[in-house]
């Protein structure tokens, strides 16, 4: 069994309730707002979401709300690929932390994956503008 390669997490402190950072991130039609990498916004497609993703169309399906922070998501590319994305939103304190796992995929190239980290970085910190006002 080959082991998994190591993986990155990004994440970023909002201040704000962890509830309300969680409320918002957890509608699929507010990611269009800070989540670059989604591409377009989210259109609904029965139990999933469509987008137009910065290489070509996208598919998202999303975790079901819920009381843990959960916002976990599978992004399926156009060439049938689909990624696991594991995202949380925690109580610290009176703020949040937002923190998103990068797993590694096999043929992911150091600089690739630094690119993708950097991204998520950007991502995240949008969310904190958008959130802190």
């Amino acid at each position: 069994m080959t082991e998994p390669l190591p993986s990155t997490t990004v994440a970023v402190t909002i201040h704000r309730p962890a509830d309300a950072v969680y409320a918002y991130a957890c509608e699929p039609s507010s990611f269009a707002e800070w989540a670059s990498g989604l591409g377009s916004e989210l259109v609904p497609n029965g139990d999933h979401w469509l987008a137009q993703g910065p290489d070509g169309p996208i598919e998202v399906r999303f975790s079901p709300p819920n009381p843990y922070g959960v916002l976990d998501h599978w992004v399926k590319l156009a060439s049938g690929d689909e990624f696991y994305i594991p995202l949380r939103v925690i109580a610290r304190g009176d703020d949040a932390e937002v923190m998103l796992t990068l797993l590694r995929e096999p043929d992911t190239s150091d600089e690739r994956h630094e690119a993708d980290a950097a991204w998520v970085a950007r991502d995240l910190w949008t969310l904190k503008t958008l959130l802190e006002g």
